[in-house]
């Protein structure tokens, strides 16, 4: 019966250790490429996705694009 369960035990440390490495890129400020093709499929099927160049700019410009109010 043990045996049953390994393959739903590793699904489940697959899918944290995906959570995971999500949350390291998202602290370090890399945009996920993939999450954002994963939804893109189920969400907007009818929808060209961005490239990865147009993907990143847009991030990129979504973090330090407003420099109002800064010193820096």
């Amino acid at each position: 019966m043990p045996e049953a369960k390994a393959p739903q035990a590793l699904a489940r440390l697959g899918q944290a250790g995906r959570y995971f490495a999500q949350g390291l890129r998202l602290m370090v400020g890399l945009p996920d490429y993939g999450g954002y093709l994963e939804h893109m499929r189920r969400t907007h099927p009818d929808q060209e996705p961005m490239s990865y160049e147009a993907f990143f700019r847009e991030r990129q410009q979504a973090r330090y694009g407003s420099r109002a109010g800064k010193c820096c």
